[in-house]
């Protein structure tokens, strides 16, 4: 009996490892900052892939510190090589991920400064949330201003 409770703990324990979704890695050099939380890469093997970051949302470009936003992401991953942790592709053929340089993760480094929005819409990470919380409670960024426009209303309006 304790065998056979043994065994089908181990082949339940195997199913789900093997049910867990791997999530592919991409490695690149960046070679082009779109905005914020968008930027282009360039592989090993000479194929440019566009990235957009997973679970945040930073200010447009016309938008109120979306040109900070901009800079931000180009002073911490420009001319970089990126780690990029792959969540899914977008209706524009993005790659969208998580994005990691040295010891960084660029989502959260956005979140942290103050220059973008936990984009609750396609993540629901309760760490995401209190990063962003902690930018507002602090002012940092874009959350100076008094009344902040998140980008999606700002999409939708234009």
């Amino acid at each position: 009996m304790h065998r056979q409770i043994s065994s089908l703990l181990l082949t339940v324990a195997l199913f789900m490892v093997l049910a867990l979704p791997s999530f592919a890695q991409l490695q690149g050099k960046v070679v082009k900052i779109a905005d914020g939380d968008t930027f282009t890469i360039l592989t090993s093997d000479n194929k440019q892939v566009k990235i957009r970051l997973h679970g945040i949302d930073c200010p447009e470009k016309a938008q109120p510190f979306g040109t900070k936003a901009k800079q931000f992401t180009s002073e911490l991953v420009f001319g970089k090589t990126i780690k990029a942790q792959i969540k899914d592709t977008d209706r524009y053929n993005r790659v969208i991920a998580i994005v990691t340089v040295g010891n960084r993760t660029v989502n959260e480094e956005l979140l942290m400064s103050g220059f973008a929005w936990h984009y609750k819409k396609y993540d629901n990470s309760p760490w995401y949330a209190q990063l962003e919380e902690a930018a507002r409670a602090a002012r940092f960024g874009l959350w100076e201003d008094h009344n902040p426009i998140p980008p999606w209303e700002w999409r939708k309006n234009k």
